[in-house]
């Protein structure tokens, strides 16, 4: 799993330049670093294993609609 690096200095000193205050820059800075430091990150496993669940759902369902079908068909054939 990969790091995030994240310059409080440099970000500070972005904000300064776009007329932010010294304290109102340091507060975005310190919040945004608290948010980045919160999430969680995703991984490629992360991401298969989601995929793969939806894949099985999928097979589920389309194995359930295909057995009604089926179904349907032999209903009606013995009508027939």
């Amino acid at each position: 799993m990969s790091t995030i690096t994240f310059d409080t200095h440099k970000f500070i000193r972005k904000l300064r330049d776009a007329g932010f205050d010294e304290d109102k820059a340091e507060a975005v800075a310190a919040s945004f670093q608290e948010a980045q430091s919160d999430a969680l990150p995703v991984t490629r496993d992360h991401l298969d294993a989601r995929i793969y669940e939806m894949e099985n759902r999928l097979v589920k369902w389309g194995g359930g609609l295909v057995l009604g079908q089926f179904a349907m068909i032999a209903a009606l054939v013995k009508l027939l």
